[in-house]
């Protein structure tokens, strides 16, 4: 009995094994080049003005806790003032702030929705909380990779960068790979 499972976890071993590699070696035959440098590159830089804001925690009425969840909206404008699209999303605590802490950390998930598509990025926000589990003021800039979008920004990879620019006002620069 003990050969034949032997037997059958070398060959599930090896199938995936084999099924992990063979996209590799698809994109090293056809010579494609995933990385910067081709392609389309181009900055955006948009102001979000929050929306919305709901805080969901672990402990209601106890200090910041790993797993709190806060669900975001933000109003997009273009530099000029225009508006031109919006942003959703969610951050979940994965390290509560504790006294003598920098702030915590908090892994986001947000979508950018622009008139061409939208943009998805995801990525650690340090710093963001204090130990009574609200929100530093002002909140600390943070960098997120682009993990994808659809419409003119279907294939899109790059990052944004967030600064704090006024209560509830960040400056987000999107630098885009096409």
């Amino acid at each position: 009995m003990r050969t034949i499972r032997s037997a059958c976890l070398g060959t599930a071993t090896a199938l995936v094994t084999l099924l992990a590699c063979a996209p590799l070696a698809t994109a090293a035959e056809t010579g494609a080049d995933f990385g910067h440098g081709k392609g389309k590159h181009q900055v955006i830089t948009l102001i979000g003005q929050l929306a919305e804001q709901s805080r969901f925690p672990v402990n209601p009425k106890g200090p910041a806790a790993q797993g709190d969840r806060t669900v975001v909206r933000s109003i997009l404008s273009d530099e000029a003032g225009n508006k031109v699209g919006e942003t959703g999303g969610f951050c979940t605590t994965t390290r509560a702030a504790l006294p003598g802490d920098t702030g915590g950390a908090e892994e986001c998930v947000v979508t950018y929705t622009l008139p061409d598509g939208q943009l998805t990025a995801q990525g650690m926000v340090f710093g963001i909380l204090n130990p009574q589990g609200l929100p530093t003021v002002p909140p600390p800039s943070f960098d997120n990779a682009i993990t994808g979008g659809t419409g003119k920004y279907d294939r899109a990879r790059g990052s944004v960068h967030a600064d704090t620019i006024g209560p509830g006002k960040r400056r987000f620069t999107i630098d885009l790979y096409l």
